[in-house]
């Protein structure tokens, strides 16, 4: 059974003895992973539930250690999960999510206030915008000739700000020029809303290219067609990003392949932890998630996006801070460089003050004897009076 282990060579150890430094500071013993490492990932129709679950027999098959994976399909019950009540020690969450926790937008206005650090990247789910095969659309540009109507997912929020918010900023529309020149349909369900394109009812419908009903739509007479969104038109994207902030422009390549090849953009999930986890702890997954990728990367689609090189790519764009113990293994691989240290830097600095104004107002609202919830007008006037000018978290182009 193999062990993930830190221990330093005989000469570092003899040289920090000399120095009068403790061993347990020259970390000269071993470390083994906890004996039960428990996992939050979403729901068990996830594929983040998924690929967890096809990762964690390897890990312990190598390092002994058993990882339990807890489905939980509450974002906010995650989150307390993770950082108020510790009954689990890493949580899969999106980045988007993230940046609601650390903002405390929504119902995590009132939740405690933790800082949180990236260990690892998960995966990341390809999305764009789809058309029949037949259709008269080829471009993003020919959204804007009028009478385009788009599927809306009513269902989700996410799905609706991306339809009716950030596309029409993509194309440079004002809210009077979408509303002219665009005509959203509401749908029920994901399923609805991606099959409305072949179906007839929606010109254009925002889809994921790994769904299974996107398979069935190229099926369909005509088949679908993707329309690419440029990853270097800057404008376009920054347009899109005032609304979605943490999603990263790529060239998809999971999926139908009517969308591999085309450029759309990527919802990224992460394994994160609080930021005051054990640095040996992060280290040690960081160490392991790299040098464990060949055995476990066949487990699972999604287990493939765990490639250190996609990890590094993703780094390039993110805006949320990394644990120290992973950034130690990611220097000791040459992976980490000096922007990434300043950026890293920056993001604590960063999540530092949401944390601490977070604080700030919730003690306020204590002695005041106001209810921290999110539905509370008094507890959000003083919630947006501490937070009032703080910048937000947002992907970098």
């Amino acid at each position: 059974m193999t062990k993930i282990k830190t221990s330093r060579s005989f000469l570092s150890m003899t040289a920090a003895v000399a120095l009068g430094v403790s061993a347990g500071v020259a970390q000269a013993e071993d470390y083994d992973l906890p004996r039960l490492l428990v996992i939050g990932t979403p729901g068990t129709a996830s594929g983040s539930f998924a690929s967890t679950n096809g990762w964690a027999p390897v890990l312990q098959e190598q390092t002994g250690t058993v990882a339990r994976i807890v489905p939980e399909d509450s974002e906010t019950q995650r989150y307390k999960r993770l950082t108020d009540r510790q009954d689990i020690t890493m949580s899969s969450v999106s980045s988007a999510e993230m940046r609601f926790q650390i903002e405390g937008i929504g119902a995590y206005a009132g939740t405690k206030p933790v800082a949180q650090r990236v260990v690892w990247h998960h995966n990341d789910t390809p999305w764009g915008f789809v058309v029949s095969g037949d259709s008269d659309i080829q471009t993003m540009d020919d959204l804007k000739k009028g009478g385009v109507r788009v599927a809306q997912g009513a269902f989700s929020p996410p799905m609706t700000t991306a339809v009716q918010k950030a596309l029409p900023a993509y194309l440079g529309l004002s809210d009077e020029e979408a509303d002219e020149l665009l005509e959203f349909v509401p749908a029920s369900s994901y399923v609805e809303n991606c099959r409305s394109v072949v179906e007839g009812k929606a010109d254009v419908a925002y889809c994921a290219s790994i769904s299974s009903v996107l398979s069935e739509m190229e099926g369909a007479p005509g088949g679908i067609r993707w329309l690419n969104m440029d990853q270097d038109n800057k404008e376009a994207w920054s347009g899109y990003l005032e609304h979605r902030p943490m999603i990263i422009p790529t060239e998809i390549s999971m999926g139908v392949s009517s969308a591999k090849g085309v450029d759309g953009l990527a919802s990224n999930f992460l394994y994160a932890v609080p930021a005051d986890a054990d640095e040996e702890f992060a280290y040690n997954m960081a160490k392991w998630f790299h040098q464990g990728f060949p055995d476990y990367k066949g487990t699972h689609a999604l287990a493939t996006r765990m490639d250190v090189e996609i990890f590094r790519d993703y780094l390039d764009r993110s805006p949320l801070p990394v644990h120290e113990g992973t950034v130690r293994y990611l220097k000791e691989i040459d992976v980490w460089t000096e922007e990434d240290e300043a950026r890293n830097n920056e993001a604590i600095a960063k999540m530092d003050k949401w944390i601490e104004a977070r604080k700030a107002a919730l003690a306020e609202a204590r002695d005041k004897r106001v209810t921290p919830d999110y539905n509370n007008e008094e507890f959000m006037a003083i919630f947006e009076k501490h937070t009032e000018g703080l910048e937000g978290f947002r992907s970098r182009l």
